[in-house]
């Protein structure tokens, strides 16, 4: 069942603009599937969707290419420079602020550029923990971010 809805996720969203987890629930209803918004929250994680600027000031989920990874750092550049709005550390981790609804894009898109001084990614709503690993590495990771955003 689940490999069979996480298919239809992505024939879903390579046929449609689909902007928030709750259209995704909605088409998948539309399909058959008897979904949560949790439920499809994990699927959006576990394919790795990210968000995608649409051209008309807004953004759709997309599908990274067939290894799953983001390899294009213009798309990363591009939704730093677009999307987050701030930046702070304490310790060893990194907060980066986004605009509403876009923290889990961008968190995509970190991932997938496999940084190697971070371990891990956490992405709310609007904030986006990065979990950096040595400590020392944290303001070099921060220049790498400023300059990704200018």
């Amino acid at each position: 069942m689940k490999t069979r809805r996480q298919k239809k996720i992505i024939e879903i969203i390579q046929n449609n603009i689909i902007s928030t987890q709750e259209e995704l629930a909605e088409a998948l209803r539309n399909e058959g599937f008897e979904v949560t918004q949790a439920t499809v929250s994990r699927d959006i994680k576990e394919l790795r969707l990210v968000k995608i600027p649409t051209g008309q000031n807004s953004y759709k989920y997309g599908v990274p290419n067939e290894q799953g990874i983001v390899q294009n750092e213009d798309r990363l550049r591009r939704m730093m420079q677009e999307l987050v709005t701030g930046m702070d550390y304490s310790e060893n981790i990194v907060v980066l602020r986004t605009y509403p609804g876009n923290a889990h894009g961008v968190a995509s898109l970190i991932d997938a550029a496999n940084w190697k001084e971070v371990i891990g990614t956490v992405a709310g709503d609007d904030t986006i923990l990065l979990v950096v690993k040595p400590t020392a590495a944290v303001p070099a990771l921060m220049q790498k971010i400023r300059e990704l955003m200018e």
